[in-house]
């Protein structure tokens, strides 16, 4: 499964009303280490059916990241039912994300 593209449009039926657990990378086209972990983040969403792996813009989804409270980035969410039940700063590999997703 590929990534897909979070917006304030789609953020609540694909994150929040998703059956899956979902990781929700929070990220910028301009920041370095959110573009060192892109490739991690595809690799989780090809290699595991079981997770909805989503990625957020913080530029163009300032609502949600201000609701979520994201001051740093790279920052992952993991959500589950609907909520927030895990979370990431900065770049981790991918064992560590993984196992924030369990």
């Amino acid at each position: 499964m590929s990534v897909i593209k979070i917006t304030v449009e789609n953020f609540e039926e694909i994150v929040l009303k998703n059956d899956k657990p979902v990781l929700l990378d929070f990220y910028a086209d301009w920041c370095g280490p959110c573009k060192m972990l892109a490739p991690t983040i595809d690799e989780i969403a090809r290699e595991h059916d079981e997770y909805a792996v989503c990625k957020l813009n913080v530029d163009e989804a300032m609502p949600i990241a201000i609701k979520y409270g994201i001051e740093s980035i790279p920052t992952l969410i993991a959500f589950k039912g609907g909520e927030a039940v895990g979370k990431i700063i900065g770049l981790r590999p991918k064992e560590a994300i993984l196992e924030m997703l369990k």
